[in-house]
Formats: C-alpha cells, sequence, structure tokens
C-alpha cells in the first residue's frame, strides 16, 4: 500500500473496504454509493473520511463529492487495521463432530457468525478457535483456520483447517467442487418438481446492497457462475422441505437461488420470507405461522452433510449433522397442519 501513504504522513494504511463498481452504475456521490455498501455507515463519518483522504478511488484520494463511475476501482484506507485484524480468543463452547491433527469439523449453531466483521467483533466462530489453537494457518482472506463459511443464522457442518498443507488441500477441493455439501431448507410455496438444478449467476443486488441476486443473460457478467441442485424431501401444502446440493459456494446461494425460482426460504428476513407468501387468509392460519416463526426465528437453513478428501490420508470422510431444535420443531408443526388439511380436505 505503499502508493497511498504520502496522504497521512507516512503512516502505514489498512483496507477496510475495497468495492468495483459495477458496470450498470449511473453517476452518484461516492458518500451516497457508500451508504448502500457498508453496514452501520453514517454520512458524517464517510464525509470525515473523505476530508481525512481516506476514500482512495484508482489510487487517488477524492472528496465526498466525488462522482462514482462504472469499473471504479474504490477502496477506503485508515490509520488503524480493522476489527478483524485484532482478533481475541474468546472461551465459547464449540460443537465438535470429528478432531485430528490436521483438521476439525464443527456443527455451528444457528445465530453464532463465522468470522468477526463489521458489527460483530466477539463471540465469533473465529474467536473460539483462536482461543483453543495457536497458529492456525490464515486462508487467501487472511482469516485462521476458515476453509469456507455459512452465514450467522444459518445452522451446520464447517471444516476449520489446523495446518498450512490442510488448508491448502481444503480450499482446493472446494474451488474445484471436489467437496461435497448439502443443506437442507423449508421453502415458502409447493415446489413443483421432485428435482431440478438451478443455475444462475450471482452478485451483488444493485438497490439493496445487503442482498445478493441472480443475473442472467446480457447481464450475467455482473455476478459469478452458481449451480444449486434440489430434491423435494416434503410437501406440507404452503411449504416444502428441500435439500440442495451446492455446486459452487457463493454468498447466500441457497437463500438467492430459492427466492429466483420462487420459492424464498421460510423466515428468511434478508430475503421477504418472514411474511406469509403462501396460504389462506384466516386468522387461524396467520396465528399458525407467527407460531411457526416463533419457533425458528431465523431463515430455515440447515448445513447437514459435509463431505471432503482428508488432505493427508486421502479417505473420504462425511459428516452429518442432525436439524437443530428449532428448524425440526417448527417442520413437525408444519407436518402436523398437512395432515389436518388432509383429513379437512
Amino acid at each position: 500500500m505503499d502508493d497511498y501513504t504520502s496522504q497521512q504522513d507516512d503512516d502505514q494504511l489498512y483496507e477496510h473496504y475495497a468495492f468495483t463498481v459495477d458496470k450498470g452504475q449511473s453517476p452518484l456521490r461516492i458518500d451516497k454509493y457508500l451508504m448502500n455498501f457498508v453496514e452501520n455507515a453514517t454520512r458524517n463519518k464517510i464525509q470525515a473520511a473523505a476530508k481525512n483522504g481516506s476514500i482512495v478511488v484508482n489510487g487517488i484520494a477524492v472528496k465526498s463529492n466525488y462522482k462514482v463511475k462504472p469499473d471504479d476501482q474504490i477502496r477506503v484506507l485508515f490509520t488503524h487495521p480493522p476489527h478483524e485484524h485484532l482478533l481475541v480468543g474468546e472461551n465459547i463452547p464449540i460443537d465438535v463432530v470429528y478432531e485430528d491433527q490436521d483438521l476439525l469439523v464443527v456443527n455451528k449453531p444457528a445465530g453464532m457468525v463465522v468470522h468477526p466483521g463489521h458489527g460483530n467483533y466477539s463471540g465469533t466462530l473465529i474467536n473460539a478457535l483462536i482461543y483453543r489453537f495457536d497458529n492456525l494457518p490464515n486462508n487467501s482472506s487472511e482469516r485462521p483456520g476458515l476453509v469456507h463459511r455459512i452465514d450467522k443464522d444459518t445452522s451446520g457442518l464447517l471444516v476449520i483447517a489446523k495446518t498450512e498443507k490442510a488448508m491448502n488441500d481444503l480450499s482446493l477441493q472446494f474451488a474445484e467442487k471436489t467437496s461435497e455439501r448439502e443443506y437442507v431448507a423449508l421453502v415458502w410455496g409447493n415446489v413443483e418438481s421432485d428435482e431440478g438444478t438451478i443455475e444462475g449467476h450471482i452478485g451483488r443486488h444493485p438497490k439493496n446492497r445487503l442482498q445478493n441476486t441472480v443475473f442472467s443473460d446480457d447481464e450475467a457478467d455482473k455476478g459469478k457462475p452458481a449451480i444449486t441442485h434440489y430434491k423435494v424431501l416434503e410437501r406440507f401444502g404452503y411449504v416444502t422441505l428441500v435439500s440442495c446440493k451446492l455446486e459452487t459456494g457463493r454468498t447466500h446461494q441457497i437463500r438467492v437461488h430459492m427466492k429466483h425460482i420462487g420459492h424464498t426460504l421460510f423466515n428468511d428476513e434478508r430475503y421477504g420470507g418472514e411474511r406469509i407468501l403462501k396460504g389462506t387468509t384466516f386468522t387461524k392460519y396467520k396465528q399458525f405461522v407467527e407460531n411457526c416463526f416463533k419457533i425458528l426465528p431465523r431463515q430455515a437453513l440447515h448445513a447437514r452433510t459435509l463431505g471432503f478428501k482428508h488432505p493427508t490420508t486421502g479417505e473420504f470422510l462425511q459428516f452429518e449433522a442432525a436439524l437443530p431444535e428449532d428448524m425440526q420443531e417448527c417442520i413437525d408443526k408444519w407436518r402436523g397442519y398437512a395432515r389436518h388439511m388432509d383429513m379437512d380436505g
């Protein structure tokens, strides 16, 4: 980052955010633009950062009234490292499914953030891991031990690398799509086909920066290729239980792909699944769904199966984590409701 040191009295600068502006972006003041990208940012903070020379576009510090253009490279730099680099070990219980000298497999509860980031600097899986292990290898994003991740409110299995060799080997398996990952999801609506494949490039939503979306046809280059295979496990009329196998690992992939085909995940607030999307107008039904939301106060998604080749022995290992209580209870309620509907019908 030596190119930028002159702007702040030769202090070392740390990159806190980096963005490439979408090809279809219309001119917009950079302070407004960054408010759409940075969680918990205020206009005042962004303007102060610009005043300090901390907002750099294509290598040059800009003022807050700079208008962003397609393909601009934006970096936000400060003299202090981001919080996520100041990692502190914390004695947080973790559910270890398997462990040897090379790796461990954990069953992450819903509500636990995987790695520190904006707004979540403690209580994460990484804080728990660095409390237990010294010298975990960093991945390409400087995150110790992490081969892949799952969302905060998704439960289920993750593999953690304990050595450099394991990190390289496992990361390659995920990149080359030889690892196996199966998720169970409860989605709104009656999924038409018993099984199918969803293909669609996934990228950041142009209007809501906290969501991702599918880009197709002429706009496909705005996203990255993503493939999800799904299979219906059980039908409950207004919702369906599905198994999803990932061929790629894009952020929010299952959540985005299922919404794309008209089956938003049950109680997925970020993607609109916390509203009643299917069913009747009866007050009793509304009350039933509200009760389900209370039982499962998160998106209905669980990483159930994880398989990969052991980096040292070459043996293919496969692990399975049973559905957590909240999701199981919600599914049981829907199963009872569907049975009741059949009897009434």
